[in-house]
């Protein structure tokens, strides 16, 4: 089995291409302005471009693809499976949905979940205070009343409990959160 990775930069508009920006408090405080700066119809312009891009390649089984996507990442792999290419998508934390919290505009996330046409899994810290308890049965509720097979992972832990550089990882929730993460991209490259 051979996965291809690519990783969109979702602030190309506002930061030079190839920028790294530090998950530290600094570098965060600059994600969330380059956030507030884009707008909702230009992070979905990229997903398109993203995927038209991948069905032209000759390495890519178009009926395969998959999103990936942590914190605001987690928001647009969700935005992405309004694309009927998308097949799998992967949500950790994902923050803003049903506030429509995104980027300059108020985002109809929360309002489009019927046009999902693949599997979701999602993935929760219960500690999260930017994903609320009553956001989190928002969304599941949501899934659940548009019939979107789905599946929920939540763990006693914080927001990023899966990036391994800070004092909210935590090693257990991670390794298993990963371990259900390959799983579904598994069963979507045996199909």
């Amino acid at each position: 089995m051979l996965w291809c990775i690519q990783v969109p930069e979702i602030f190309h508009r506002t930061e030079p291409v190839g920028l790294v920006i530090e998950p530290d408090d600094i570098g965060r405080m600059r994600g969330n302005d380059n956030a507030r700066r884009t707008a909702i119809a230009d992070y979905d312009a990229d997903c398109r471009a993203v995927i038209d891009f991948l069905k032209k390649e000759s390495w890519v089984c178009p009926d395969k693809i998959g999103t990936l996507g942590f914190c605001i990442g987690g928001h647009l792999s969700f935005r992405a499976a309004f694309q009927n290419e998308i097949k799998v998508s992967v949500c950790c934390y994902p923050t803003g949905i049903p506030s429509g919290k995104l980027g300059k505009e108020v985002a109809d996330t929360i309002g489009r979940v019927s046009e999902i046409k693949g599997e979701m899994l999602m993935v929760f810290g219960t500690l999260d205070p930017h994903i609320p308890e009553l956001d989190r049965q928002t969304l599941i509720k949501a899934l659940e009343n548009a019939n979107v097979p789905h599946k929920v992972l939540m763990y006693e832990a914080e927001h990023t409990f899966m990036r391994d550089d800070g004092y909210r990882y935590d090693p257990a929730a991670a390794t298993s959160a990963w371990s259900e993460i390959v799983a579904i991209f598994t069963r979507l490259s045996a199909v």
